[in-house]
């Protein structure tokens, strides 16, 4: 059966979320990485999976994993794939994860493993699919809930330090603060249960941040970089918010520490 690539995203990261939700709460070997990242079991089959499906139906392309890193041909096509973006969340058993794989420039999916949630997009529209019913994801800045990235690295911290946004009496009195400390937060940002989202950092072929972009962007939300600029252009970082006033308010409170 010939598959379209949002449906071979969708199928992949459902792969990957399978496994992930088998290993949820039980004893997992841990590998380590540098300082304190590491990888698990969970994370490795994740992305065993992921690859099975993308070798399945699209064997031609190009493969960048979190966790095997880059295979298949060079340039052209690419899907870049984070199998379980949260480890330290799922490691400790707190339920704030996600698996992402996206085509770049193309379409993605986000699994939430543990709500079953399916948030994806073919490039052009993006939806959260709940019991294999597909709804239109809509923006909105209602909740006035903001995630801030607490993660490093900080290449930015000269004009950019999250820790002091969230100091800020000014963004305490515009936003209310949250980190989960995984990019599950866009989705949450296209699916209107957050305003906005606000990151340091070069997110250039970032399989952290892909799918969650890509779906930001086919939702409509305002996405730039740190100081308003296009994406992946100027001192990098994020801004994701759900609409154009929210976004110029985060940009201010930004441009304030600077």
């Amino acid at each position: 059966m010939i598959l379209s690539d949002a449906e071979v995203a969708v199928a992949a990261a459902e792969a990957g979320a399978a496994v992930v939700r088998h290993y949820y709460g039980a004893a997992v070997d841990r590998h380590a990485k540098t300082g304190r990242d590491f990888a698990t079991t969970a994370d490795i089959e994740s992305e065993q999976a992921i690859l099975g499906v993308i070798r399945e139906h699209r064997p031609d392309d190009g493969f960048l994993g979190e966790e095997t890193g880059r295979t298949g041909p060079a340039g052209g096509r690419t899907w870049l794939v984070d199998p379980l973006c949260g480890t330290l969340n799922f490691a400790v058993e707190t339920p704030l994860v996600a698996v992402n794989v996206a085509l770049r420039d193309g379409a993605a999916a986000a699994v939430d493993p543990l709500t079953g949630e399916v948030f994806w997009t073919d490039g052009t529209g993006a939806w959260v699919r709940r019991a294999g019913v597909d709804t239109p994801l809509t923006p909105s800045a209602e909740s006035r809930l903001v995630d801030v990235n607490l993660d490093p690295p900080f290449p930015n911290a000269a004009l950019f330090q999250a820790t002091s946004l969230l100091a800020d009496p000014a963004f305490g009195a515009e936003f209310g603060p949250r980190v989960l400390s995984t990019t599950l937060a866009l989705t949450w940002v296209a699916g209107g249960r957050r305003a906005g989202y606000v990151t340091d950092g070069d997110l250039r072929d970032s399989v952290h941040f892909a799918a969650g972009l890509a779906i930001c962007r086919a939702a409509g939300c305002v996405v730039t970089g740190l100081h308003g600029q296009p994406l992946h252009t100027g001192i990098g970082g994020l801004v994701a918010a759900a609409d154009l006033e929210t976004h110029q308010t985060l940009l201010r409170l930004i441009h304030a520490q600077g």
